[in-house]
C-alpha cells in the first residue's frame, strides 16, 4: 500500500533534508520512502522557491493596468452608445429638445 504525505509533511521532510544532519538514506528509511522520491520532493521545493520571493507589486500594477484598460474601453461603449441614442431621438422625433 502506497503512503500518501500531505504538502506540509513533505515541506518539513524536505526541510530536514536541507538541514544536512542527516543523510538521504536516514531520512529516507525514518519515514518510509525511497531516497529518489526525497530527491524529487527536494528539486521540487527549489524549482519553487524563487516563486516566493517574486514581486507582488507587478502582478498587482498589471491588474490595475488591465482594469484602467478595461474602464476606459467602456466609458468609450458608453460615449458610442450615448451618441447613437441621441442621433436615433433626433430622427424618429422623440427628442424633447428639438422643437
Amino acid at each position: 500500500m502506497r503512503r500518501h504525505f500531505t504538502a506540509n509533511q513533505k515541506a518539513q521532510v524536505v526541510i530536514e533534508i536541507l538541514k544536512e544532519e542527516k543523510t538521504i538514506s536516514q531520512i529516507a528509511s525514518e519515514h518510509g520512502v525511497h531516497p529518489n522520491q526525497l530527491h524529487r520532493w527536494k528539486a521540487q521545493a527549489l524549482d519553487g522557491l524563487p516563486r516566493l520571493f517574486e514581486d507582488d507589486h507587478k502582478t498587482e500594477k498589471a491588474q490595475a493596468v488591465a482594469y484602467e484598460r478595461q474602464v476606459q474601453e467602456l466609458y468609450a461603449e458608453i460615449g458610442k452608445l450615448t451618441t447613437q441614442l441621441a442621433w436615433l431621438k433626433k430622427k424618429s422625433g422623440l427628442d424633447p429638445f428639438e422643437r
